[in-house]
C-alpha cells in the first residue's frame, strides 16, 4: 500500500507491506514513477523482512534523480513478490 510518494523534497516513496502468512518472509515492493501524462519515468524496488502475520514499511529510492523533477505520481504493485 502506498503511504507517500516521493517528491523533490525527498526522493523516497513510502510503501507499507502486509504479510498474512504465517511466518516471517521477505518481500520485494516493484514502483513504477510516472508523468502527468501516465508515461513511466523510472521503476525501481526494494525488498522489506515482514513478520509473520505482520506489516512493515519500506522506503524505495526513486532510481533516476531526473525522474522526480517530472514525477506526477507512484504505483505500487498491489503484490509484493516473496523471495524463497
Amino acid at each position: 500500500m502506498l503511504k507517500r510518494c516521493a517528491s523533490t523534497d525527498d526522493p523516497y516513496t513510502t510503501a507499507e507491506v502486509r504479510n498474512p502468512n504465517g511466518r516471517q518472509a521477505v518481500f520485494t515492493v516493484n514502483i513504477t514513477y510516472k508523468d502527468a501524462s501516465g508515461s513511466t519515468l523510472a521503476e525501481s524496488g526494494d525488498q522489506v523482512t515482514v513478520p509473520a502475520n505482520g506489516k512493515a514499511t519500506v522506503r524505495v529510492a526513486v532510481a533516476s534523480t531526473g525522474a522526480v523533477d517530472r514525477l506526477d505520481h507512484c504505483v505500487v504493485d498491489r503484490r509484493a513478490t516473496v523471495d524463497r
